[in-house]
């Protein structure tokens, strides 16, 4: 389903300047991975003996132990601030099957409530679109609350006895902006944000994150476990072979260079014919028709950055074999001419047919063989020890 913004976001000063990304915008640790990537012909393929057991895709209790320890016991993302671009700006976020609000108040803080009215819990929004607006009125019997969470308004109120309105705001969920990405506190309990690590939100804000422009967005219902969805953006050994009708000839099979930081990836990998003395031919060059950069910010945020635009997906477990998707593609600033709005959409609708149309089906497709008990455990080869390397750090969470 696409979701029709309702507001459009204000003229940025220095706009031009972020229409592409150089070398020198990037953060000191980003421009030192670029510089770690070798020459195609330079590449070393390591083989890797690594395995995983059926069960973490398909077992109710894996799911549940992740449940309880990852995405019930940290802050976890539920949008970004991309979405709501000026104070005073609300949207409602089905997230992990919960009725959220976010909200952007006219102080320009940002908030996270669940979407349910004190009276009878009836969602305040019902839609998915970006409202600027200073109030949100319960359609049941007409509650009235600010964006700041705040009861402001009881119809007949006189005939409650005792009721405070002060006692009765929205339910706000513990939260944070962090590189551009809002996280919650989805228990409500006090917020942990422990995983979270500095140098992804430095990396974020460098490649402009926080002050996009959200072009368009996208919401999958997918038939698969979210580890399963989020497989191929940790490895490049698919591309070649998946993609290979649309993206796979930009790419070669090089592994990427790759850092860690606790439950956090960083991948860089330089495009088809990449060599290191491309990177200082021309230092106001756009360094994304050199490299591609390719996150998986805790627990399950991907970030992929293209020439023109980047793409940032949320992918929300919503059973063992259930995700929901939400794909934002975000540019530098709005399309200010025909040409520009040509290049945006000819890229959404190429990303929404590789993504929806190759990966995401990919996913559904594995995870009805792995339903059916086949492969008894799943086998990894150099290309893809990244995958093992999330999982590792992801498993030392579970034993905490």
């Amino acid at each position: 389903m696409n979701y029709p913004a309702k507001i459009e976001p204000p003229a940025r000063e220095k706009a031009a300047e972020r229409r592409i990304t150089r070398l020198a915008d990037l953060t000191d640790s980003q421009q030192e991975s670029i510089r770690r990537i070798p020459a195609e012909k330079d590449i070393v393929f390591t083989p890797l003996a690594a395995s995983r057991p059926n069960a973490i895709f398909t077992g109710s209790e894996r799911y549940d132990e992740e449940q309880a320890k990852v995405f019930r016991r940290y802050a976890v993302p539920v949008t970004l601030t991309a979405l709501l671009p000026e104070p005073g700006s609300v949207v409602a976020i089905e997230a992990y099957g919960k009725p959220l609000l976010v909200s952007r108040t006219r102080s320009d803080e940002f908030k996270v409530f669940i979407n349910a009215c004190q009276h009878k819990g009836s969602k305040l929004i019902e839609d998915c679109a970006v409202h600027k607006q200073g109030r949100m009125v319960c359609p049941y019997h007409a509650w009235t609350y600010g964006i700041d969470g705040k009861l402001i308004g009881v119809a007949r109120a006189e005939t409650f006895d005792g009721l405070l309105k002060s006692e009765r705001g929205l339910k706000e969920l513990p939260s944070r902006v962090w590189g551009g990405v809002i996280y919650a506190q989805l228990n409500g309990e006090v917020a942990d944000f422990s995983p979270l690590h500095a140098q992804i939100a430095d990396d974020f804000t460098a490649l402009g994150i926080p002050d996009a422009h959200v072009y368009d967005r996208k919401v999958f219902d997918l038939k698969a476990n979210w580890k399963v969805v989020l497989e191929p953006f940790l490895e490049g050994y698919h591309v070649q072979r998946l993609h290979a009708a649309s993206i796979g000839a930009l790419f070669t099979d090089a592994p990427s260079v790759t850092d860690s930081f606790g439950v956090n990836v960083r991948q860089v990998s330089g495009r088809a014919g990449y060599v290191p003395s491309m990177i200082d031919e021309d230092p106001n060059a756009n360094i994304h028709k050199l490299v591609t950069y390719a996150y998986t910010a805790f627990p399950n945020v991907v970030l992929v950055a293209s020439q023109y635009y980047i793409s940032i997906m949320i992918l929300m477990p919503c059973g063992v074999n259930r995700t929901t998707v939400h794909y934002y593609m975000l540019t530098p600033e709005p399309a200010t001419t025909a040409k520009a709005e040509d290049v945006f959409k000819r890229s959404y609708d190429l990303i929404i047919s590789v993504f929806g149309g190759e990966d995401f089906r990919a996913a559904e497709i594995c995870q009805a063989g792995l339903t059916a008990g086949v492969p008894e455990s799943t086998v990894y080869c150099g290309l893809e020890s990244t995958i093992v390397r999330y999982y590792d750090e992801l498993e030392g969470l579970l034993e905490r």
